[in-house]
Order: C-alpha cells, then structure tokens, then sequence
C-alpha cells in the first residue's frame, strides 16, 4: 500500500481542509513541533483505511476524530496497491444530542490513469470510479482485499505508531507466535487442519452409514431371488387364466344384471301405479269458489253505492262557497267592533294630552317672563355696584383686604382688616347684587323645568294622535272590505252549514273504505279458493304426467273431482295385470345370479391357489398382484446390486478417513505450523540482526531461543543479554532493526496477498546520539534508495529532517493546523 494524497477536514486538530500531497515522495518526513499534528497525519490514513487509530483505543474512540466543537470530520485517501489506486473515504458526524457515529464510508476503485489532482476540481463521488464498498461493514473486507492486511498488521508493518514500536522486540513468546500468525497468514493452516479434521470426521460418519445399510441388506441371498422369480410366474399363470375367464363371468353378470333390472322396473311401475289416490276435499273446492265469487260481487257493488254518497256531498260543500272567505269576513266584523272602542279610548287620551300640554306651554311662558325681570333687576344691581365703588375706592379696596397678607397698594403687610363704615353704599350695592343674582338662578331654574316638561308632554301628544291616526286607517280598510259583506249573522249560518256537511262527507269516506276493505277481503278469499282450486288441478296433471308412459285416459277439465276419481279407478287395473306378470321374472333373475356366482366363485379358487385373497376386480386384482411380484423381484435384484456399490464406497471413505485423520496430525499447532514459526523467526532474526550490526556501529547481533530475543554485545566479549537491558537509545535501535526486517521480509514470508509498498516510522529518534542517528539515517536512505517502497518518518530532530529529500512541515496556530511540502 502507497499512500498518493490525503484529504482532511474538522479531523481532530485539522479543523479546515488540508491536503497532503505524496506523489512522488519516495523518501519524506513529517516534521515540526511536538504537538503540532505530525502523528495525527498517520491516524488519518488509518483512520481512512480502518476506521480507528491505534491511540484511540479502539472504534470506541470515534469521538476523538472531531475537531473540538465541530459537527462532523471527513477524511479521503488515494492510494496504489498491487498496481491499482483507490480511493478511500469515511466521514464522521456528532448529532444533537451529541452522539458521534460514522455518517459515511465507502472504497472505490478509481479508472486507470485517474488525475488526483482533479479532485481539487470538486469531483461528485460518482465520479472517482467503480464502487467496491459503500457501507462501514463492507469496509473490512474490501480494504483487506485491497491492502492484504488487517489493521492489527498494519500499525505493525506499514505504519508503526508512537507508544507501539518496541511491543514485538518486548512482547512475550505466545504473544509475538500469535503476532508472526497473523503477519505471516499462517492462520491459514489452522484451518485447514480443522477442515481435516472435520472431513475425517464426515468419511467416518458415511463410513458407520454404509456400515448400517449393508447390515440391512445381508438377506439378499440367491434362495430369495428364486422364490420371487417363482412367484412371479405363478401370477403371470393366473393373470392368463383370469383373462380367460374374466369374459365369461361378465356375461353371466351381464344377463343377471338386466333380469334384474326388468324386474326392478316392474316393481316401479306397480309402486306408481298402486299410489294413485283423488286427495281429500277435492269435491268442495268448486262450491267454494263460486260462493267467494258471489261475495265479492256484492262487496264490490256496496262500494260502488257508498262511493256516489260520498261524491255528491262533496258537490253540495263545493257549493256552498268558500269557507276560509266565510271565516276572514266574519273575523273582519269582529275586528271592527274592537277598533271602534279602541279608538274612542285613544280620541279622549289625545284631549287629555292636549290641555295638559296647553297648560305647560303657558307656565313656560311666565318663567321665561320672570327670567326676564330678574336678568333686569340684577343688571341694574351691577350698575349700583360699579357707582358705589367710584364714589369710595377705599371701602371698595378694604373689601379685598386679607389679615396677615400684603396690601396690594403698598405691598405693605396687613395687620389686622379695618372694619366696613356702616352705611355704606358699597355694602348696600353689594348686598343688592346678590340678591338679584339668587333670582336669576332661580328664575332661569324654573324656566329650564318648565321646558323640559313642556317637550315630555308634547312627545306624548305626538305619540297618541299617531296611535289614533293608525285606528282610524286600520277603520278604514275594515269599512271597506265589509262594504258589500253579508251581515254577521247570515256569516255564522253558512259556517254552520259548512260544518254539517263536512261530518256528513267524513261519514261517508268511512263508509267507502269500509266498503273497499270488505271487498279487498272477498277478493283475497276468491283469489285464496281460486288458487287451491288450481294447485288442485296442478297436482293432478303431475301425477297424470308421471302416468304418460303408461297411456292414462283423458280427463275432464270441468270436474275436478270427476278427473281424480276416473285415473285412480284406470290406475288399479293397470297395476293388477302387473301383479300376474311378476312370479315368473323373479325366477328368472335368481338362475341368472346363480350362474354368475358359479364364474366367480371357480375365479376366487384361482386366487386361492397362488395364496391370493379373493378379488374384486379380477383383471385389475391380479395386474396388481404381477406388478407386486414384479417390483419385489426388480427390489432384490437392486438391492443386491446396491450391497456391491456400497462395499465399493466403504473402501473409499474408509481411505478419506485415514488421509484426513493423519493430515489432521502433520498440521497440528506444535508441529508444522511451530515449524513454519520457527523458519519464519530465524528469517526474521537474520534480517534484523544484519540492520543491528549497521546500526549499533557493529556492536550488537539480535538472537533468539525459545521464543526470547536476546543480544550479542560484541564489546563485552560476546556476552548475550535480554533485550529489556538496553538502553532507550539501544531499544530504538533493536525495535528499528525488527520493524525494518518486517517489512523487507513480509512479503517473502506471507502467504497473504499483503503489498508492502511503503513504510512510515513514528518513533523517538531524539533518543539517538548524533553518530546513532547517523547510522539510522543512512538505513533509512538506502532502504528508500532501493526504490520498491515509500519511506517516512516523523520526527522533530533537525538533523535528520535535513538529510530526507521531500519535508512536510505541520504548524498549528490557536485555530486549526496546516501543512505545506518543502524540499523536492
């Protein structure tokens, strides 16, 4: 797997779109500050891929994916594998209330020759190729198909995380076997030891059941194949002479069957003939008729009488006039007698109303006349006023004085207010106007009640001349439509006349429905006698008819009784003359059923014979029984046949049996999958041990017993010691060496279709002193210079990040971080 370009957007501190671009970066390195998202470029191609990160912990860690308060992550990677690019694409969302899942992901194959750089172009996703997977559950598999390894062999091969790099150099025995079986696909065998296993097994089940069956067919012998071959001969015998006799018994059948059918339609025709019989009452039923036709005569006509009753006092009502005018003319008369009284109440009510008016008008007018004289008199009390005051402007100006207040003069304050001279002319002035004005005011009092009450009355005088005016109209018209009216009296005779004749129709009417209803009544007991009258003559022409073959005698249509009497009486004679004939074709139905019992009984002896129950169907019995006999010998014979075949098949699975049982043994886990482990170590430690040398400066060789790894320290005389003694510097070197044989190796040694194209180390090479680190470097160049895989390392030594070719440089800012591709 080759990373070409990577999308990022709201991932974790990549909070806006960021693009990392690899092609042509055979040998790069992610550089910059400690925390500045260097790894987390890695956890996005894992997290393309795999949907998790190894410093997650796993897919429970979704929510780290997020930018913080972000609501949703993508993340797209283009990669080569195995000479095919994809695209890989997942997408993650936090909904309301909080929850993060994954909304999208998908893998596609994109068309050969495909331009990532067009992905700039804002391509739709149709666009990027065919789809192999669209949902997070066809991911695995697809990106196992397409990388050839699982995520746990990928962070351990491809890219190796922080925290991750020294866990196989470390790991115990068991765990670094279970680590090498995955890597190496060795699981591959497990399962085919189980399929083994589970194919013994299946031979040895069909083994016990072949076993069974030919158990079940030990008694295929060639005694029994003679017996039913005899018993087929003895019935395909019998089958010849039931066919011979077979003919014979059937017209020994035949002629019974029709003497017996002859007799049988002899005892029909006496049944018949003998149950011919006139029912009861038959003779009653014309007197009947003709009495119901005569009351229903009598009825109609009655109706017809009380009918002409009933018409003619509707004549002489109709004659009589209108009622309803009658009525309106004599409520006319009774209307004006009321009006009239009415009317002279309300003329002595307008009278009334008028004097009182009157009066008030008057008393209007003399308070309007005192009003008059008092605006006068007090006109002429001002004037006195204003003449007093010019003639003693002190008096007038101590009339304003206030003790304790300034004097309005001298605005000097005033003691005490000297007391008015007594006669004065201004207290005499003033004593006068106000007098005159209490005058006024009551005089204009008196003016304002009378007017008021001189309004009322006249709206009263209004309203009831109104309501006299009304009477007189409503007078009027009553006079009018009376003009030419009979007198009251003469009214009420014709309304009683009115009333007379209306009882002597509704007596009537009662009298016509009666009359209608009794003539329902005889009519219904007509139709009644009429229709058993005609059920009577149906019954008769049914039992005649059932007679026709035999020739009956005419009836008489007229007499019904007659006609019953006449074909009971002919019946008789045609059933005696039947009776005579009768004792001889008896006999001869028993000599004919005696025959063919005979036929039938030297048939059964027959069956007897070949030890066969006695047949019911003869031709049909014995087909059955030769087919019997047939199958049963055609059964022996396959059963036979089937014996040899399944002792054929028994040496067959009995020989699975013992290949799969004892491939089951060669591939069981503590031989040739231990031995596979065991190659593959030593490959493995080879590989790493060469690095080691180059690396520690010759120092150090990697080994390993019993699944423990251990190192020869040639400075120390060659003494071997665990690999947990080492030095941080030391451990780096050792884990390095194995992570690099991994992936040279892996390959070679995997049965998987695993396609290491590229390795990317995310480890602390600050660690290393400066001739270590050089060493490193220079692995690390030649592993890339070899040209059959990417290269990339994350680090924050400057040392090493200036001899790798292609840099990309992570920087993060109080918002988001950014990339930018320096060097080649």
């Amino acid at each position: 797997m080759r990373p070409m370009r990577l999308d990022m957007a709201g991932f974790t501190v990549f909070r806006e779109e960021t693009t990392v671009d690899f092609t042509d970066a055979d040998f790069f390195a992610l550089v910059g500050p400690t925390g500045s998202g260097k790894s987390t470029v890695l956890d996005a191609i894992c997290f393309a891929l795999y949907g998790t990160v190894p410093r997650w912990g796993g897919a429970r860690g979704l929510a780290n994916a997020l930018a913080p308060s972000a609501t949703e992550a993508r993340v797209r990677l283009v990669f080569e594998s195995a000479g095919d690019r994809y695209v890989a694409t997942r997408v993650v969302r936090r909904d309301g209330r909080g929850t993060v899942k994954t909304a999208n992901a998908g893998l596609q194959l994109m068309p050969q020759g495909f331009d990532v750089t067009k992905l700039d172009t804002g391509l739709s996703p149709d666009d990027l190729g065919d789809v192999v997977a669209g949902t997070p559950a066809e991911m695995e598999q697809a990106v196992l198909d397409a990388v050839g390894l699982p995520y746990e062999q990928f962070t351990s091969c491809v890219v190796l995380p922080q925290g991750q790099f020294a866990d196989f150099l470390h790991a115990k025995p068991a765990t670094r076997q279970q680590i090498l079986v995955n890597l190496l696909g060795l699981g591959v065998y497990e399962g085919v030891q189980k399929k083994a296993v589970e194919r013994a097994g299946q031979a040895e089940a069909k083994l016990e059941t072949v076993d069974k069956v030919l158990g079940g067919l030990a008694d295929v012998d060639d005694a029994t194949l003679i017996d039913a071959q005899r018993r087929v001969d003895a019935v395909r015998e019998l089958a010849g002479a039931v066919a011979s006799a077979v003919p014979e018994l059937e017209l020994a059948r035949a002629t019974a069957g029709e003497r017996a059918a002859a007799l049988a339609a002899l005892d029909a025709e006496l049944g018949v003939l003998a149950g011919v019989r006139s029912p009861d009452g038959t003779a009653e039923l014309a007197r009947a008729v003709t009495a119901a036709r005569v009351a229903a005569d009598e009825a109609t006509a009655a109706v017809g009488l009380a009918e002409e009753r009933e018409e003619k006092l509707r004549g002489e009502l109709a004659a009589a006039g209108d009622e309803s005018a009658l009525r309106v003319q004599l409520r006319a008369y009774a209307d004006r007698e009321r009006l009239t009284g009415e009317a002279a109440t309300v003329r002595a009510a307008v009278d009334a109303a008028g004097a009182e008016h009157d009066a008030a008008v008057a008393a209007l007018a003399a308070a309007r006349a005192a009003a008059e004289r008092a605006e006068v008199e007090l006109e002429a009390a001002f004037r006195a006023h204003e003449e007093a005051k010019a003639a003693d402007q002190a008096v007038a100006l101590r009339a304003h004085l206030v003790g304790g207040a300034p004097c309005p003069v001298c605005e000097q304050v005033v003691a005490a207010v000297p007391a008015m001279p007594k006669g004065s002319a201004v207290s005499r002035a003033i004593a006068a106007g106000k007098a005159a004005r209490a005058a006024s005011e009551t005089a204009k009092r008196v003016v304002s009640e009378h007017d008021a009450a001189a309004r009322d009355l006249d709206r009263v005088l209004l309203r009831v001349r109104a309501e006299h005016d009304g009477l007189a109209a409503r007078l009027a018209e009553l006079d009018a439509q009376l003009a030419d009216a009979p007198a009251a009296d003469a009214l009420r005779l014709s309304l009683a006349e009115h009333a007379r004749l209306r009882a002597a129709l509704d007596e009537a009417a009662g009298a016509v429905r009666a009359g209608r209803e009794a003539a329902r009544r005889a009519r219904g007991t007509l139709d009644g006698a009429q229709d058993r009258l005609r059920r009577a003559w149906r019954e008769f022409d049914a039992v005649r008819d059932g007679l026709a073959r035999f020739g009956p005698p005419a009836a008489d249509r007229d007499d019904v009784a007659g006609a019953w009497a006449a074909l009971a009486g002919w019946a008789g004679e045609q059933a005696d003359r039947r009776r005579a004939d009768r004792g001889g074709l008896a006999d001869s139905v028993d000599a004919a059923q005696r025959a063919a019992a005979g036929v039938a009984d030297r048939i059964a002896a027959s069956f007897a014979a070949v030890g066969l129950d006695a047949p019911a169907d003869p031709l049909r019995d014995v087909a059955v029984a030769v087919e019997r006999a047939e199958a049963e010998l055609r059964r022996l014979t396959e059963r036979r046949e089937q014996a040899a075949g399944l002792r054929e098949q028994r040496v067959g699975h009995e020989r699975e049996a013992r290949v799969a049982r004892a491939l089951a043994g060669h591939l069981r886990a503590n031989n040739f999958e231990r031995w596979l482990l065991t190659e593959a170590l030593d490959l493995l430690v080879d590989g790493a041990s060469r690095i080691l040398r180059e690396l520690s400066g010759g120092q150090y060789d990697l080994v390993h017993d019993k699944g423990e790894f251990f190192v020869v320290d040639h400075h120390d005389a060659g003494l071997r010691r665990g690999v947990r003694t080492l030095s941080g510097g030391e451990t780096f070197q050792a884990s390095l060496a194995l992570a690099l044989a991994l992936s040279e190796q892996l390959a070679g040694m995997s049965t998987s279709a695993a396609s290491l194209e590229s390795i990317v180390l995310d480890e602390g090479f600050g660690t290393l002193d400066a001739a270590t680190l050089d060493t490193v470097a220079a692995t690390l160049e030649n592993l890339a210079a070899r040209g059959d895989r990417m290269v990339g390392v994350v680090t924050h030594v400057p040392a090493l990040a200036e001899r790798i070719p292609v840099r990309f440089e992570v920087r993060k800012d109080a918002r988001t971080a950014r990339i930018e591709r320096t060097g080649l």
